[in-house]
């Protein structure tokens, strides 16, 4: 692997905050950007998706600093979070604000970018590959195909922290594009009913990917109809992604000549 006339990599100053996306879960998903910042932090303030494999790629002198947000298990308060982003920057630290992901893609990347900015703290924004897009992919499933869909929705599936829904899921039903839906297993029997009564077809293609590059990666193919009976049955929860409309149902075509992602 040459890198010959490469750019060279930004200098990440003491006193400034990253904010990057740690991908999917394989470190040979992250981006040659995000590696560089886990190289070079202090600090790093990470999400509990992160995976340790990533985590290991650091320096032995930087601090791990746990921020895991979790539905419905303990979680640390996104005030808090941005405390310590902040406090940290103000010693003189380089602080790597590590999700999985995206940091832009239900990350709450803009929510640390806003305290920041009103700190007068500089910041960085790297991307990530979103684990939505990735699993799917990695799935042999594709977002869109000329003979499928034109465009695909990406959506939240856990209840916003005011307790209500995060989504329309019936006025999203009829606008007939297929839903990747990340953390939806907590609401999933909610969504399903809620997309069926929007009109959406009981056997529309869907498939379950749990924990998404990682050892314990599992596909299951399902339809609309079926996704709460076949989550339980194959016994699979968070993390996990769900792919619903007709580009589930393609992942078959291609199994036969697919190299999974290992």
């Amino acid at each position: 692997m040459r890198f010959d006339n490469f750019p060279a990599m930004p200098d990440f100053p003491p006193g400034e905050v990253w904010l990057a996306g740690a991908g999917p879960g394989d470190p040979r998903l992250l981006t040659l950007l995000a590696l560089h910042a886990v190289s070079a932090a202090d600090d790093i303030v990470h999400d509990a998706l992160v995976d340790a494999r990533v985590l290991a790629l650091r320096r032995a002198e930087s601090t791990l600093i746990p921020a895991g947000k979790r539905g419905g298990k303990p979680s640390s308060q996104q005030g808090d979070i941005n405390h310590v982003l902040i406090e940290r920057a103000r010693a003189g630290r380089r602080v790597l604000r590590l999700k999985g992901g995206d940091p832009f893609v239900f990350g709450r990347g803009w929510d640390e970018a806003v305290a920041l900015t009103e700190a007068g703290i500089r910041f960085r924004v790297i991307p990530g590959v979103t684990s939505g897009l990735a699993a799917a992919a990695l799935a042999g499933i594709p977002a869109t195909t000329r003979d499928t869909n034109h465009a695909i929705i990406l959506a939240a599936g856990h209840r916003a922290e005011d307790g209500k829904s995060a989504a329309d899921w019936q006025a999203l039903a009829k606008l007939g594009q297929p839903l990747i839906l990340y953390m939806p297993m907590a609401q999933l029997a909610d969504i399903a009913a809620a997309l069926m009564q929007g009109g959406m077809a009981a056997d529309t293609p869907a498939a379950l990917i749990q924990s998404a590059t990682t050892e314990g990666e599992r596909v299951v193919e399902s339809r609309l109809g079926a996704l709460v009976e076949d989550a339980a049955r194959e016994g699979i929860g968070s993390p996990c992604i769900v792919v619903i409309g007709a580009i589930a149902g393609l992942r078959r075509d291609l199994l036969p000549s697919l190299v999974g992602w290992r």
